[in-house]
């Protein structure tokens, strides 16, 4: 399940200076064609086998609500793929994408039904309302054992469409929306499919992964290749029993990954289940502000338990930094800065850093510090685009073109712009959420406080 937290879609960057105004709502746009990603060059996760192995297991055998799956269960054979319903033009080629990865680096077999026939795998796209009527905190969603929305409304409280109650995966539904930007259906798109295939679980103290609810990482990374490939391994099969499964996995992830031959892996503080809860309710926007930020605050008090360099605690900071934007900048940008020295020195938090460097050049930029916006930016613009994040790649070249417009250098800013719209198309949508992102930078930038001023 991908959580529904937008943590892009809603910056409350204008929190950092002047409020919109009227006139800038209404700020002429020209949009260009949209950006796409280009082929993926995912890299290999810098992890131990001993560490792959342990992740396998808890990733596998554990579900997010703490359940636990009996057996190991995956698709047996060939699996085949469908789409049900009217899908937004954008999902077929991203789809084709996604397979055509899962073929190459999780060595899966996998590919899309001849039309009008049955799969395997069916996605169904809906609307978000009706998502949210059955699963509120889920931006979509994947369910076992059905192959249409009508089926999994008829049979939602049939235990044989509950996950611990599978022995091997025989067909599975995809549930995701068609009313949102082409970048949250690819997002999705990756996350349930993956799911759909292997991993059942998330778990926070991921930091090359999908399988986490952070969401800083949107598509599939080389780590979730990697398990997946271990999931599809000839020496595993559906119906074995964790300890047998742990007890393949050693030689199994000593073939596929060959860097990671270490023995020793650094303990791991176990998950905490009041931090969990805390954070759980600090991201949940249907709480109120005010307990969302005492939950916050309790994330970090907890999460440094974890260390003072676990990513846990810097998310926790993030999260707190994020909900103080309208009502205590100063206090908003101290808790980016603590997420930010965290990410940084880290070798595997590329993208969170990436996300914490965007609020901290709003900062800046409206600040008049355009040149430390300018390098702020720059310095994360390859991570993103590593990452396919195509909607905080967008709003990190909106801030660098007004922060070129500030420095005198309009040709560059002007390139800067389209780039970003092309991107946003893709990352944010429609007209009306580019219009709105656009106008967010505006309201902080230092020359549109002159402007409103005189």
């Amino acid at each position: 399940m991908r959580c529904a937290l937008p943590f892009v879609a809603a910056l409350l960057l204008a929190a950092c200076g002047t409020q919109q105004t009227s006139r800038q709502a209404h700020i002429p746009l020209t949009l260009p064609l949209m950006n796409t990603f280009g082929a993926a060059t995912p890299s290999l996760p810098d992890l131990s086998n001993t560490a792959l192995a342990r992740d396998f297991i808890e990733l596998t055998f554990t579900l997010e609500n703490g359940a636990t799956m009996p057996v190991f269960t995956r698709f047996e054979g060939p699996i085949t793929v469908r789409v049900l319903g009217r899908a937004p033009s954008s999902l077929g080629p991203d789809l084709d994408r996604l397979l055509e990865r899962l073929r190459r680096e999780a060595r899966i077999d996998i590919r899309r039904a001849a039309a009008g026939t049955d799969a395997q795998i069916t996605i169904q796209p809906v609307s978000r309302a009706q998502i949210q009527s059955v699963a509120p905190s889920a931006a979509c969603f994947v369910r076992p054992n059905v192959s249409s929305w009508r089926e999994y409304r008829a049979r939602r409280n049939d235990p044989e469409t509950f996950w611990n109650r599978l022995r091997v995966r025989r067909e599975m539904a995809v549930f995701l929306p068609a009313d949102v930007s082409p970048q949250e259906i690819r997002d999705c798109l990756h996350e349930e499919i993956a799911q759909a295939l292997g991993p059942v679980n998330d778990l926070y103290r991921l930091s090359q992964s999908v399988f986490n609810d952070d969401n800083f990482h949107t598509v599939l990374t080389g780590y979730d290749m990697l398990m997946l490939r271990a999931t599809y391994d000839p020496n595993l099969q559906s119906g074995m029993r964790r300890a047998a499964v742990a007890a393949r996995l050693p030689a199994i992830f000593s073939r596929l990954n060959r860097r990671g031959g270490r023995a020793n892996t650094a303990p791991i503080p176990s998950e905490n289940p009041e931090w969990r809860k805390a954070i759980t309710k600090a991201t949940d926007l249907g709480e109120s502000r005010a307990r969302r930020l005492h939950a916050a605050r309790r994330a970090v008090a907890l999460g440094t338990g974890f260390g003072s360099t676990d990513t846990r605690l810097a998310y926790a900071h993030y999260v707190l930094g994020r909900l103080l934007l309208a009502s205590n900048p100063d206090q908003a940008l101290g808790s980016f800065l603590a997420a930010g020295r965290i990410y940084q020195n880290r070798p595997d938090t590329a993208i969170h850093e990436a996300h914490v460097a965007m609020q901290i050049a709003a900062f800046q930029l409206s600040a008049d510090r355009a040149d430390v916006a300018l390098g702020l930016v720059n310095r994360n613009l390859d991570a993103v685009k590593q990452s396919e994040h195509a909607a905080l790649l967008s709003l990190l070249l909106l801030i660098k073109a007004e922060a070129l417009t500030l420095l005198d250098r309009p040709t560059q800013a002007a390139a800067a712009q389209i780039d970003a719209l092309g991107w946003a198309r893709y990352g944010f949508g429609t007209e009306a959420d580019i219009r709105a992102r656009v106008s967010e930078i505006r309201a902080i930038s230092p020359r549109t406080r002159q402007d409103s001023s005189s």
